[in-house]
């Protein structure tokens, strides 16, 4: 994918690696980037530093209607955007002791917003002949997120939904990459952890907290080469490879390493 004169949209713009990924696309040459935050002003915030090709715009992603409405105005006052990038999230502990509510908000914030985007926007781009896709999971959508079910079960649909995409989309002309990280100093981690490098969720810091710019770079270099899985920490594909490799092993392992966590 060449960013050149491209019309690209990024949810969750307002900090972290949307923020990042707004940036570089201007860089690359894109056209437009429309910044989409559920914080209204730190998409604005995002846009006004990139200039005049950025717009800010306020979004909850867990609103179909709303990307579709996103989707529907941008396209008819700039054109049919080329690339959308579906990034926002947000993390929850718990797991069966959460309500059914929040295992729903997360499924809509984390899954369904990816459908709703894909559903907005790859019409308009089949019949222009192409378009690109990067959709935020992590790596708990390839191994696990032991401390909260919610964001394990959302984040493997993330997963299972890009493969589909690629599957069902590749050959009419629609890239897509899903990007599957470990811990990121972002917003996500929290505040203290953004300041400090620590985090409470020590199971995604075991291999370091990258910074958003570095992530953005490996979502660029995905694109360019047009490669689904972007793992900017290496070692995700060798656990994936194990887990794969004897699914029952990984499992126990898992276990071992959750009680390690709990008496660490």
């Amino acid at each position: 994918m060449d960013l050149v004169d491209k019309i690209t949209v990024v949810t969750g713009a307002g900090s972290g690696i949307g923020r990042s990924l707004a940036h570089r696309f201007i860089a690359r040459g894109a056209r437009l980037v429309v910044c989409a935050d559920l914080n209204g002003a730190e998409a604005q915030a995002t846009a006004e530093a990139i200039g005049a090709k950025a717009e800010g715009v306020a979004l909850d992603v867990g609103d179909e209607a709303a990307i579709e409405a996103l989707v529907a105005d941008v396209e008819a006052r700039h054109g049919g955007i080329d690339v959308f990038v579906s990034n926002a999230g947000y993390g929850q502990r718990g797991g069966l002791d959460l309500a059914t509510a929040d295992w729903e908000r997360m499924m809509r914030v984390h899954t369904w917003s990816h459908l709703a985007a894909a559903r907005a926007v790859i019409p308009g781009m089949v019949a222009r002949g192409g378009g690109y896709l990067l959709n935020t999971a992590s790596a708990a959508g390839l191994l696990t997120q032991m401390d909260s079910g919610p964001y394990a079960v959302s984040k493997h649909a993330a997963v299972a939904f890009a493969e589909w995409i690629a599957i069902n989309y590749g050959d009419q002309g629609i890239g897509v990459s899903v990007l599957c990280p470990q811990a990121v100093r972002t917003n996500i981690l929290g505040p203290d952890a953004v300041k400090s490098g620590k985090t409470n969720s020590n199971q995604a810091a075991g291999d370091g907290i990258l910074e958003p710019d570095d992530v953005a770079d490996a979502c660029i270099q995905a694109m360019a080469d047009e490669r689904f899985l972007v793992l900017p920490h290496p070692e995700v594909a060798t656990y994936f490879e194990r887990k794969a490799a004897d699914y029952d092993r990984w499992l126990g392992g898992m276990r071992r390493f959750r009680d390690k966590l709990k008496g660490g």
